[in-house]
């Protein structure tokens, strides 16, 4: 079956700014599996730059597709091999097949989001 591409994120955030934020910024944006994650991290604002321009990404995929989406509607956490999986937790939402890919560096971290049907 071929799959219909209905949106196309991405996004890049400097790392350096999550270093300024505070735990509020953290507890809106971020689920506690989320923060779990990436405090478990020798560079935990790495980790955090990485999934919020994930979800940056899928948020400007899903606005391309016709569709809302806020932080705290999408989780990303790490499949059993360490892939980068995104659930977006809006019921509506589970007619899109969403397909991510991160990657970071010392001070950048960037995502991009492919939603298909």
């Amino acid at each position: 079956m071929v799959k219909e591409i209905c949106g196309v994120g991405i996004d890049c955030e400097n790392v350096s700014r999550f270093k300024k934020l505070n735990n509020f910024f953290f507890n809106k944006n971020f689920t506690q599996k989320e923060r779990e994650y990436c405090a478990s991290k020798p560079d935990s604002f790495r980790h955090f730059a990485a999934r919020f321009a994930c979800k940056e990404a899928i948020i400007k995929a899903a606005y391309s597709a016709g569709e809302k989406l806020f932080f705290n509607d999408i989780e990303i956490l790490n499949d059993k091999n360490g892939i980068p999986k995104a659930k977006v937790k809006k019921q509506q939402f589970s007619k899109f097949d969403v397909k991510i890919s991160i990657s970071h560096s010392e001070d950048m971290a960037i995502a991009l989001a492919v939603l298909m049907k």
